[in-house]
């Protein structure tokens, strides 16, 4: 098996509170996470949590997949997706929290150097703890390729 290390920048497009602002989502295969960066684009004083949610988004609104780093690597089943039918529900802890002054550009780099699992159709979400400004969310994944 091949490994594929991809990546996938979006921009969030609500900062509904009590509500996710991104999801990425796990494909037929699992993932691990490696590095997630989160730049806040608007002047709001933000604060995002980094969760597994109690249940993942129903009918994600045009999901992107994560884009493979590598020329000629297989193609990555990792989406992402800020709108859907049925949002995605709130995590019962977050891996991670940050609040951002209402300073655009604040930005903050989780690092997970064990890699932060996702299982083949899990998530993990980017969540509005408060009222929040958009913000540019970029992720870097790790999963198994198909056999060669």
């Amino acid at each position: 098996m091949s490994l594929i290390r991809s990546s996938i920048g979006r921009r969030t497009s609500s900062g509904t509170a009590a509500a996710a602002a991104l999801e990425i989502i796990a494909g037929a295969r699992a993932l691990f996470v490696r590095e997630v960066v989160i730049a806040l684009a608007a002047a709001t004083a933000s604060t995002f949590g980094l969760g597994r949610p109690a249940a993942k988004g129903i009918t994600p609104t045009s999901p992107v997949t994560s884009l493979s780093e590598q020329p000629g690597d297989a193609v990555s089943t990792a989406t992402t997706a800020v709108a859907w039918g049925t949002g995605p529900t709130v995590p019962a802890d977050f891996f991670r929290r940050v609040g951002f002054p209402a300073v655009i550009g604040s930005t903050i780099t989780w690092y997970f150097n064990n890699g932060l699992f996702i299982p083949a159709s899990g998530s993990l979400v980017i969540w509005n703890i408060g009222t929040n400004g958009v913000c540019d969310v970029t992720f870097f994944t790790e999963e198994q390729g198909p056999s060669i």
